[in-house]
Order: structure tokens, then C-alpha cells, then sequence
């Protein structure tokens, strides 16, 4: 709890609690919240201010003070808006001093996460081993023996899911053994996606032969078993699931072994997917539904083809 909420009393500490776990079902806004308003407070611990003297000026001291992108600005803002309008709704503070605190201006018509073209996510996909050699006893008639390596068949699976489905990695790594089934001949997966959003995406016959051979050597059973999960050191699926900041580990391991840059990052993948996708000629309504936006100009951003045509072009053309 933060010194200045606690100075306050019980009952602001209480509805303080209940701005961020009664209101915001996302666990990712939730997180990057509590990191804003917890920022927020410390400043004004250091400024010696009580919650009840915050005033708007204050709010934008802080703002000019702290040195963030336009976006992560807007995101504080947005963050302490909420939570002293939620204040002021239950009788805490008098008004609401972020309300007409006014953040930069900030459009954006094109993505900047970095995108692999086709060929390095063949690349990538190729590299990562999927067998592994282990010693024999001697009792066993030493040597060696090569078995299945389920990290590389974990690793090679989740990657390939993300590139073919546009998955956001909350998503994937969210995954139970029951939301991967059988329809027919073909196999469905069942993610549950921002805003708690149910979906239903067919599989990339590739994609689909990954996850087969990742679920038949880990032996995974139980519809609620999370799908993708950590490993022991002597490879043994742990029973929990990865999360997002195991999935970026691996996703920096594997480029890195391929030769690829390490700028990388989980949300290449879905970059990736949509500008294929649209360069091999799909529909930008179909990317929209696939990559699950509710806006077409939140896929747009995501088309990265003409970054890559601009690159093609200086490199042909330009030659000292």
C-alpha cells in the first residue's frame, strides 16, 4: 500500500484495493496500472503532498518530470483518471485533479515492433532441434541415445502457433491441453484472447503437425493441463504453465541460435503473421477476424509491407 494512500485511512486504502480489483478485469492493464499510480505516489511522497491536496498542477509536474514515450504518458494519465475518479465516486477525495490534465499529442499509422520477413521465420522454425542425445550406462550398454527433446519440441510448437494464428502470446501461453481438438480432418484451437474474448482459429497444417508431435512425446493428458509448461532440469514437464516473460526468453534463445536478431520480441510473430498474410494475398477483413481487432485500422497497423518494399527498393537501387 502507498505511503500516501495509507496516511489517508482505512477507507481509502479499502477503495484504493478496489480500483484495481473490482474494475479492471485485464490483467495486463491491471499490472501496468498499479506500476503507474505506484510511481505516482512515490512522487508525491518525495513532494510531500497528502492525497487530499493533489491538485491538477501537481498531476502535470509529475507528468513533465518523467521522462516516457507519448504513449506511456497517455497510459499514466489514463491510469490515475481512473483511479481518482473511482476516489471520488466513493467520497475519498473531493474532485478528480487528472481529469483535464492534458497528455501529448500521439497518432501512430504504422507498427514498430520489428517483423521477420518469410524466409528468417523458415530460418528460425528450421533451427531449433527437436531430438537431443543422452548417455547410456554401461550397464546398458553405454554410448549414446537419441531421444525426443521436449523443450525443442515445446519451443518449435508455441512459435510456429503465434506465426500461423496472429495469437497475442497471453493467448498461447494461456492455453489448456482441452482447447486443442480435432473438427473432422482438421484441428481447431480455442484461445481466449484481450478482453476475455473466446476464439476459435483453425490450425496451419504445419502448426498442426508441431503441436501433434510436442503433445505426443510430453504425453499431456487432462483437459485442463496447461498446454505449454516449464520444464525441470532433467526435462520433465513441471505441470505449470510458461508465461510471457518465459515465452520472450525463449523466443531471444532460439534467434539468437539462429543467427537472427535479437530485437525480436513475442509480438514479432503476430506483425509477422498479418504483413505474410497480406502480401501472400489475404484479405485484410480475414487478417481482422484472425488477429481477433474489433478495428481494421489496428490490423493496418500490423501491415508492414511497405517498410518492406522501401527496404527492397534502397537496396536495389541505391549503391554507392
Amino acid at each position: 500500500m502507498p505511503a500516501i494512500i495509507a496516511a489517508a485511512g482505512d477507507k481509502a486504502s479499502e477503495h484504493f484495493l478496489e480500483f484495481f480489483a473490482a474494475t479492471i478485469r485485464n490483467k495486463n492493464t491491471r499490472a501496468a496500472y498499479v506500476t503507474a499510480v505506484a510511481q505516482f505516489c512515490s512522487w508525491c511522497d518525495e513532494h510531500g503532498l497528502q492525497l487530499a491536496t493533489i491538485r491538477p498542477l501537481h498531476v502535470s509536474a509529475y507528468i513533465e518530470s518523467k521522462p516516457l514515450t507519448a504513449p506511456s504518458i497517455k497510459q499514466h494519465l489514463a491510469a490515475l483518471r481512473g483511479l481518482f475518479n473511482w476516489l471520488v465516486i466513493k467520497q475519498v477525495v473531493p474532485d478528480n485533479p487528472a481529469m483535464f490534465v492534458k497528455g501529448p499529442k500521439f497518432s501512430r499509422t504504422v507498427g514498430i515492433t520489428p517483423i521477420m520477413e518469410a524466409e528468417q521465420v523458415r530460418v528460425l522454425l528450421d533451427s531449433i532441434a527437436v531430438t537431443r542425445n543422452i548417455k547410456v550406462a554401461k550397464k546398458h550398454g553405454g554410448g549414446v541415445k537419441e531421444v525426443a527433446d521436449i523443450k525443442g519440441l515445446r519451443d518449435r510448437a508455441v512459435i510456429a502457433i503465434m506465426a500461423y494464428t496472429f495469437a497475442r502470446v497471453s493467448a498461447v501461453v494461456g492455453l489448456k491441453r482441452g482447447a486443442y481438438r480435432l473438427e473432422g480432418k482438421r484441428a481447431r484451437l480455442r484461445l481466449l484472447e484481450k478482453g476475455n474474448k473466446e476464439k476459435l482459429v483453425w490450425l496451419h497444417r504445419e502448426a498442426e503437425e508441431f503441436l501433434d508431435a510436442y503433445i505426443a512425446a510430453a504425453g499431456i493428458e487432462g483437459a485442463e493441463a496447461p498446454l505449454f509448461q516449464t520444464l525441470d532440469k532433467a526435462h520433465r514437464l513441471t505441470g505449470v504453465a510458461i508465461t510471457r516473460r518465459d515465452m520472450l526468453r525463449v523466443v531471444k534463445e532460439r534467434c539468437g541460435a539462429a543467427g537472427l536478431a535479437e530485437e525480436f520480441c513475442n509480438h514479432t510473430f503476430r506483425g509477422t503473421g498479418i504483413t505474410v498474410f497480406l502480401h501472400n494475398g489475404g484479405a485484410l477483413e480475414a487478417a481482422q477476424d484472425m488477429a481477433n481487432h474489433s478495428d481494421p485500422r489496428t490490423t493496418k497497423l500490423y501491415d508492414r509491407r511497405k517498410d518492406l518494399a522501401t527496404l527492397s527498393e534502397i537496396e536495389r537501387r541505391i549503391a554507392f
